[in-house]
């Protein structure tokens, strides 16, 4: 049986640097998607994810044995994110738009993926900024919805209400999107 994140963040505390390593392959890509969501430019987005995994090991002290990783990892990449935007003033507006290439085969079914995916990157954009939070923070961390409201320090009703206002805007932008 595979260890938990709480068993690898002891482990890696006690000096077991492959506890790390096992912890950081796990969430990378969860963490990476979130903040890429968030901040929609690559670049920005490595910095960002580098200093998140700085934060993790500069202050793996802080961190309580026996709580869950998880929603204390998403709370530094969310806390990182709000520092970023507090110095900005405003979240970055530009996506990648190199997400399907085009000369595959398929190009019709292909066109309407890529349709797809261009509304819904539209769509989280235009989404107000707590909103994005929450319904990233469940989709892309996996966090339940207290863990997003401890993240974010809102109540539970809060978060309930933000992912279904999120839910219910990307369900009507993306009105056909089910018919690949």
């Amino acid at each position: 049986m595979a260890p938990t994140d709480e068993q690898l963040m002891d482990a890696y505390r006690g000096g077991d640097a492959g506890a790390f390593d096992r912890l950081y392959d796990r969430y990378r890509g969860p963490v990476y998607r979130y903040l890429l969501r968030q901040c929609r430019d690559e670049t920005l987005c490595e910095e960002l994810f580098q200093d998140v995994w700085l934060k993790l090991i500069r202050g793996a002290h802080h961190w309580r044995s026996g709580d869950p990783l998880r929603p204390w990892l998403f709370r530094i990449a969310h806390n990182r994110l709000v520092d970023h935007w507090r110095q900005r003033r405003e979240p970055e507006e530009a996506f990648d738009d190199n997400v399907v290439p085009m000369d595959t085969p398929w190009p019709d079914a292909l066109a309407h993926v890529r349709d797809c995916i261009e509304r819904l990157k539209a769509l989280l954009g235009h989404l107000a900024a707590p909103q994005r939070d929450a319904f990233l923070l469940k989709e892309e961390g996996g966090l339940s919805l207290e863990q997003i409201a401890e993240v974010t320090g809102v109540g539970r009703e809060t978060v309930k209400s933000r992912l279904r206002y999120a839910v219910r805007r990307l369900r009507s932008g993306l009105e056909g999107c089910d018919d690949a």
